[in-house]
């Protein structure tokens, strides 16, 4: 499959932003001072292997979700789920294209386990409900901050707004969920494209797709509060891994209202900055920046960033492996979600 232009203009932007971001992590380290970052890095030593056994925690906790999404009598085991969402994972924070090829990369892994129509409705409930508690994750951390400490104007300003976004945001599928509008049918009669998109394949599972969302409720109302207690221990998990980071970092530990209002700013920034592999660079930049307003200086937030990047680049460095043993290729998954369209990834 030759690159098309919107593949073209993805991968300029990818390099375009990696640059800037690898600009800005220079600059940061060098203004905070190596040594410093470097002596907080020292001080995690080997409790790395604790970071990365609580990022694979929280991977199982959304393969877990996921699984627990499928529709009976079809099953999906936990170990295939958690090898499909560390394969997407990898493929979300490595290139510019994660967040289009992520999804379909876990279906893609998937592939001969499950049907594929049981498997795509399931990741899509996973998603819809795994962006609501992101959600809910960066709304609950920015009140927190809000009403515990006293902000310089320019951040009292974006977390108000990232606040009113969000409250739009829920009352929008508050909307969805009681209205139930065709949307892709909708779309489908304004645009008026003819009798032959109505047969078109992936126009017709993307309908069938929608009404599955809609009625998933209502048709697994057991499964419901399973899949979202999943969800939280996803964020919970995250809360307690900068907590202990933080610990190892300071040599005592931080206020759990510190660790979960940083747990959210990290969602926050990895929402608005995920075409940014790795959020390198800004990722720094704002765990430093709230690091500092929390009254704890720029460096243990600069080195909080660091230490969840080498988590992430060994589970990383695990999906690829497991990605080579598949035969998976970033043009391979694109293929695949062409033919299949995959739900998008939450932040």
């Amino acid at each position: 499959m030759p690159p098309t232009p919107s593949t073209r203009r993805a991968a300029i932007t990818g390099i375009v932003t990696t640059a800037a971001g690898l600009a800005l992590f220079a600059w940061l380290v060098w203004r905070v001072g190596p040594d410093e970052i470097w002596s907080g890095l020292v001080q995690i030593g080997w409790g790395m292997v604790l970071l990365v056994a609580l990022g694979g925690l929280r991977l199982g906790a959304r393969a877990t979700a996921w699984v627990l999404a499928m529709e009976p009598p079809h099953r999906l085991r936990l170990r295939d789920a958690f090898n499909a969402v560390v394969c997407g994972d990898t493929l979300g924070n490595v290139i510019t294209l994660g967040p289009i090829v992520s999804e379909a990369a876990k279906l893609a892994c998937v592939r001969g386990r499950v049907p594929l129509g049981p498997a795509l409705t399931a990741l899509a409930v996973e998603n819809v409900l795994y962006t609501l508690s992101v959600a809910g994750m960066i709304a609950a951390g920015t009140v927190a901050l809000l009403y515990s400490f006293h902000l310089p104007d320019r951040l009292l300003w974006v977390s108000e707004a990232s606040l009113g976004l969000l409250i739009i945001l829920f009352a929008f599928v508050a909307w969805l969920l009681w209205r139930r509008p065709k949307v892709i049918a909708t779309v489908q009669a304004h645009l008026d494209i003819g009798p032959l998109s109505r047969s078109f394949a992936p126009l017709e599972k993307i309908k069938r797709l929608e009404h599955d969302l809609y009625s998933f409720a209502a048709r697994r109302r057991a499964a419901v509060v399973p899949i979202v207690g999943a969800e939280a221990a996803f964020h919970a998990l995250g809360v307690l891994e900068t907590h202990v980071t933080l610990w190892m970092i300071l040599g005592e530990p931080p206020s759990v209202l510190v660790s979960f209002i940083l747990e959210g700013a990290v969602r926050l920034i990895a929402v608005v900055f995920k075409v940014v592999p790795f959020q390198v660079g800004v990722g720094e930049a704002g765990a430093g920046a709230l690091t500092q307003v929390l009254g704890m200086g720029t460096a243990p937030g600069v080195t909080l960033a660091l230490a969840r990047k080498a988590r992430m680049g060994i589970w990383s460095l695990v999906g690829g492996i497991l990605l080579v043993r598949q035969g998976l290729t970033t043009r391979k998954v694109l293929e695949e979600a062409e033919m299949n369209p995959a739900p998008q990834p939450g932040p």
